[in-house]
Parts: structure tokens; C-alpha cells; sequence
């Protein structure tokens, strides 16, 4: 759970953050709040597309008791882009996009050694979406190696339009999967591609599979039958870029 010393509370703070351009990665909201500064945050939060929970206040007074005024927020660690303003910047500088989208990977550290592998096998950036996702916190960064600080993130409202965007524009996509699909060494991964891994509960949800371009799958002999998917990430990045590179 994210604690205290991580977010700011009260009406006042989190509105002038929210005009100060301080990007809100977390925002809880108690059930039944009126009055004017509550109406003033809530047309902060429609204008800058927060995203925020409607929440009993226990779930409030589980971080914090102080007077928190029905309102707690977290702020973005990193600063988040979107792949639409990235996409063009990246084929301008004549390279094959390679891009990593992450449907449901919620475990933090998971998270954090999926963009350390992106960031030292020179994929262009990750996509995650607004719910569902991991909160990026200071244990994410750690474990990327500081990789967060400088490796883009594109925080998006849905993965599936985002998906839809970078086939439009030239990208093949290619879905992680556990058993079904072909070996990742069989199939062509060269080119602008964008590769989707899954939660390790649930997968990938059937609308991503249903845009794939190719399915694929890493060889397994043991007797557990999945990977962590932070594992699976570095091998199929790692056969990705040995295709780009023979």
C-alpha cells in the first residue's frame, strides 16, 4: 500500500497541485462530498482527465487520519507521455519502433525489471493503462535501475485504442503467449513492432489478441508451466533485437 509520506491530502493542496502542473498518478475522493472546493477540484480533474476513485473514507483513514478533507492524491514519480507525440519523434530519427505494452501487469517490481530490460535492450518506450496497472512508485524505480527517470512511459486511457494507433501506423503486433502460438525464434519480430505481455492471472484480454499480427511463445521443458512475466519480457526483447541485429 502506498503510504502516507507519499501523497499530499486536502481540498486546497491537491487542486493548486493539479494547476501547478503536478502530474496526479493516484486520486481518492470520500463518497457524499459537496461544497465549493469540491466542485473547483472537480473541474481540475475533468479539464486535466484525472483519473479518481470515488472511495469510502475508511479507505482514506487507512493512509492518513489527518485532515485530509475527503481528498488524497498521489504524485506521478515520472512525468507520463503519450505514444501519439512519441511515435513520429521516433521514426524521425529513422528507427524501427519497438514498443512494449503491458495489459494488467499490476506487481511494482515486475514493472520496474520490464523497463530496466526495455531500456538496455533499446526498446523506445512502454505502455501501460490508466487502470489496472501498477502504480510507478520509488520501489519501481529502484528496481528498474533509475531507468524510469529517463525511459518513456505512455500512460494511456485504453490500451486497445493505443494498440488500434500503432498498427494504423505501420506496427506489427506481436501478443505473449504461455502455450498457444509459435516459437518467438520462428517467427519474423524485425520491423516496427509492438510486443504485448500480460498479467500472469489473466493474460492477455482478448480484444489485444484478437488485433495481433503473430502469437508467440518461448520453449518450455520444466515442469512449471509460466515464467515470471518480467522473465518472459527479457527473453522475447532478447529475441527481438537478435533478429534486428543478424
Amino acid at each position: 500500500m502506498q503510504k502516507e509520506t507519499d501523497c499530499i491530502f486536502g481540498l486546497r493542496a491537491v487542486i493548486e497541485a493539479i494547476k501547478a502542473g503536478k502530474q496526479i498518478d493516484r486520486l481518492l475522493i470520500k463518497q457524499g462530498l459537496q461544497g465549493v472546493l469540491y466542485h473547483e477540484l472537480m473541474t481540475e480533474v475533468k479539464t486535466h482527465n484525472i483519473v479518481y476513485q470515488i472511495v469510502p473514507i475508511e479507505r482514506i483513514e487507512l493512509v492518513t487520519h489527518k485532515n485530509h478533507q475527503g481528498v488524497l492524491a498521489w504524485l506521478s514519480v515520472i512525468e507520463y507521455q503519450y505514444i501519439a507525440n512519441l511515435l513520429p519523434m521516433i521514426y524521425e530519427k529513422g528507427a524501427d519502433p519497438l514498443i512494449i505494452a503491458l495489459d494488467g501487469v499490476s506487481d511494482v517490481r515486475n514493472f520496474g525489471a520490464i523497463v530496466r530490460t526495455a531500456e538496455c535492450l533499446g526498446a523506445h518506450a512502454i505502455i501501460i493503462p490508466e487502470k489496472g496497472s501498477a502504480r510507478i512508485t520509488a520501489d519501481a524505480v529502484k528496481t528498474s535501475a533509475g531507468a524510469l527517470h529517463s525511459f518513456p512511459v505512455c500512460r494511456e486511457k485504453s490500451i486497445v485504442r493505443s494498440i488500434e494507433f500503432l498498427k494504423d501506423s505501420g506496427l506489427k503486433v506481436i501478443c505473449a503467449a504461455e502455450k498457444s502460438g509459435s516459437l518467438a525464434s520462428e517467427v519474423p519480430l524485425t520491423g516496427p513492432a509492438v510486443l504485448i505481455l500480460g498479467s500472469e492471472d489473466k493474460g492477455i484480454s482478448r480484444e489485444l489478441i484478437a488485433l495481433s499480427d503473430h502469437q508467440i511463445k518461448i520453449p518450455m521443458t520444466g515442469t512449471i508451466g509460466s515464467l515470471n512475466v518480467s522473465v518472459a519480457a527479457g527473453i522475447l526483447l532478447y529475441e527481438m533485437v537478435r533478429q534486428r541485429s543478424v
